[in-house]
């Protein structure tokens, strides 16, 4: 089906989550939307915020700007504007573009008729942010433990955060959560290096078919997950990596206040050991 085609198909009125057809236009190859408009207002309002507080501030380093949370005595109250509220207002506008998005993306969808794989994996990204900058602080009762919004300042918060318990390699979350990243890039590496080389192959060869791709994983594994199944895999992993991440900042403080070291005491004081 020719692109054209395939545009004046799908470029249909309707599937909107708001009632009627508010926004449901495109502009060139872009859907445009309700949560489209929402999307660019938020996000514009929140860059404008950003370089306001950029104007404001000691420096127009690119590297050394910062958009900085309330002090931990402020608790959970609203900031004075430069004293935190700016950075209440940057949070506000970031969560409304990010979840903006993920609706418009839903809208798409619908158009198209696909399932909602896209915003749903979106979603993940958006509560391990959620995490960070509400939940957590929240739990521990101020604003002020959420990250900065800065290069520099977010990288120092970052190394703050984890030497603040000793050693963050320890949190057993922040174990999980590597261990699948690793094996989301090690699985789809494989995908990748499989597709490669079924469709190049050497001159004069036949290209090869899913079945080629297979065999050989039966070959050298003794099973294959088939070629929608290596995807769905794909995404799973990608997926729980972020889920086990938000997890392992959000029982730091919340849960377990002490050097993650010393979590792993229970392995040692087990009656197996006599």
């Amino acid at each position: 089906m020719a692109l054209l085609s395939f545009e004046r198909k799908y470029r249909v009125r309707g599937g909107t989550l708001i009632g009627g057809d508010l926004f449901d236009f495109w502009v060139g190859p872009f859907y445009v939307g309700f949560f489209g408009v929402t999307s660019a207002f938020f996000a514009g309002l929140g860059t404008a915020l950003i370089v306001y507080g950029a104007a404001i501030g000691p420096t127009w380093d690119i590297w050394r700007i910062s958009i900085n949370p309330p002090s931990i005595a402020n608790g959970l109250a609203f900031a004075p504007l430069n004293a935190g509220g700016l950075w209440q207002m940057v949070t506000v506008c970031a969560l409304g573009a990010f979840c903006s998005w993920a609706l418009r993306e839903v809208e798409i969808s619908r158009k198209l008729g696909i399932g909602l794989h896209v915003p749903a994996a979106f979603s993940m990204a958006i509560f391990a942010y959620f995490t960070l900058v509400v939940i957590r602080p929240v739990l521990m009762g101020s604003w002020g433990y959420g990250f900065p919004y800065g290069i520099f300042s977010h990288l120092e918060w970052v190394s703050n955060t984890g030497y603040k318990y000793l050693n963050f390699h320890y949190n057993p979350a922040h174990m999980v959560a590597v261990s699948l990243f690793f094996t989301t890039t090690f699985a789809l590496g494989l995908h990748g290096s499989l597709i490669l080389s079924a469709a190049n192959p050497s001159d004069g060869g036949a290209v090869k078919t899913a079945e080629h791709e297979d065999s050989f994983f039966r070959d050298i594994m003794g099973y294959s997950i088939g070629t929608l199944g290596i995807h769905r895999l794909g995404v799973f992993l990608a997926l729980a990596a972020v889920f086990f991440s938000a997890v392992c900042i959000v029982i730091s403080g919340p849960i377990w206040s002490q050097g993650w070291p010393e979590w792993w005491n229970w392995w040692r004081n087990l009656p197996i050991w006599g």
